[in-house]
């Protein structure tokens, strides 16, 4: 197996470090780097250059808008824009309904919705997880009974993300409570403006409401927003979840972080030193790069079984395992290197427009706590790594 990139491939990473130079804007790369948050005008604004390009939909085909990439070309556009300071595009339209959508949907609803993702017309938030039902997602409870040209949803949805901007909710409803759990389960689209539906944010530990929580009383769905066949959402489920969780390993976005890692620990000094000859600190750093470059490896022999044809299975549990570890422990050297400096605790410095000077010599203080606090949901998140563990135990060792 060849994990070495081609010239054809090397000529396309200058193409796309070219066109993050150009068109990437320094506004929003500077709060990518700093760890600040982004406002959705930031993300609408990344959204559209990526759109105009033909690089926003970056694995759907050409016939639907994509660029036509392969899984090599992706794998090395969002590393170059994760080193970059580029955002991570907006995963709930793009890169999960629209795969869905394009394997299982109808032509009509390939023709309504894909477009609409594409333009940014409708911005979609998900809609798995509920109070009882995480990473044990067969369990879902929230129903949607047939009633002629309807379905009518009543029940919970939770840790929604980015829900206070969208429009539209892909949800997992339970319509049929009479067969085994992942039987009786269907993939629905929901309009979050529609009568019944009621948001509620979730203040979460670093101070964001990025999350919320979304109740539905007696909600009317019309009946062609079921994706599928109905009591076949599973499938459609799994298929989407494959697509999430070999994208939250986030090779990029751990890269860029190990490098403002050893700026850090470059700049700050312990009993007359700088930190990263400190021999503990050093030690920790030279481990969590080691695991950096056996997943990077890791990653580009599933990205090459992909392109033979291959689906990768397990092997997305594997990765979304060791990224999710390996970028929590980038955060968490960050955080101790900034020492009592990473304290305290200034929202307006989570954004771009704070203008006073730093506690400290350090301005990426600021942010290091945030940060730190904020990515411990990577290993939770797109199934917790505990669930990830039986996947791997149960497909790979058939236990």
């Amino acid at each position: 197996m060849d994990l070495q990139f081609t010239p054809q491939e090397e000529a396309f990473r200058a193409e796309v470090q070219s066109f993050l130079k150009e068109k990437l804007p320094r506004h929003i790369s500077a709060k990518v780097k700093a760890g600040q948050r982004l406002s959705k005008a930031d993300q609408d604004e990344w959204h559209a250059i990526l759109n105009e390009r033909g690089w926003y939909a970056n694995h759907w085909p050409q016939e639907h808008g994509g660029p036509g990439w392969g899984a090599v070309e992706k794998f090395i556009f969002d590393t170059e824009c994760a080193l970059a300071g580029g955002p991570r595009i907006v995963p709930f339209g793009v890169n999960m309904l629209g795969p869905v959508l394009i394997k299982y949907g109808n032509e009509q609803q390939k023709k309504y919705w894909l477009p609409r993702i594409l333009s940014g017309q409708d911005w979609w938030c998900q809609g798995y997880s509920e109070p009882g039902a995480g990473s044990d997602l067969a369990s879902v409870k929230t129903t949607a009974v047939r009633d002629g040209d309807f379905y009518i949803v009543n029940g919970q949805k939770t840790w929604t993300t980015q829900g206070q901007h969208a429009n539209m909710i892909f949800c997992l409803v339970r319509t049929n409570r009479e067969a085994k759990a992942q039987a009786g389960i269907s993939f629905l689209l929901v309009d979050m403006n529609s009568p019944g539906v009621e948001l509620r944010p979730i203040r979460t530990l670093d101070g964001d409401k990025e999350v919320n929580e979304v109740f539905f009383t007696d909600v009317k769905v019309p009946v062609e927003n079921l994706v599928g066949e109905e009591n076949k959402g599973w499938t459609y489920a799994k298929y989407l979840l494959t697509y999430e969780r070999t994208g939250i390993a986030g090779v990029g976005f751990c890269m860029a972080a190990l490098e403002k890692l050893k700026v850090v620990a470059a700049k700050v000094h312990r009993n007359g030193k700088p930190l990263n000859q400190d021999p503990l600190f050093a030690a920790r750093m030279a481990r969590v790069e080691i695991d950096l470059e056996n997943m990077k490896t890791t990653n580009l022999r599933v990205i090459a079984a992909v392109a033979g044809g291959g689906v990768p299975g397990a092997e997305s549990s594997m990765l979304k395992i060791r990224g999710t570890e390996i970028r929590q422990e980038i955060l968490s050297l960050i955080r101790r290197a900034m020492g009592i400096y990473a304290t305290p605790f200034i929202e307006e410095a989570q954004y771009g427009d704070y203008a006073e000077a730093p506690i400290g010599d350090l301005p990426e203080a600021a942010t290091a706590a945030s940060s730190y606090f904020n990515y411990r949901k990577l290993s939770i998140f797109g199934g917790s790594n505990e669930i990830q563990k039986n996947i791997i135990s149960k497909m790979i060792l058939g236990l």
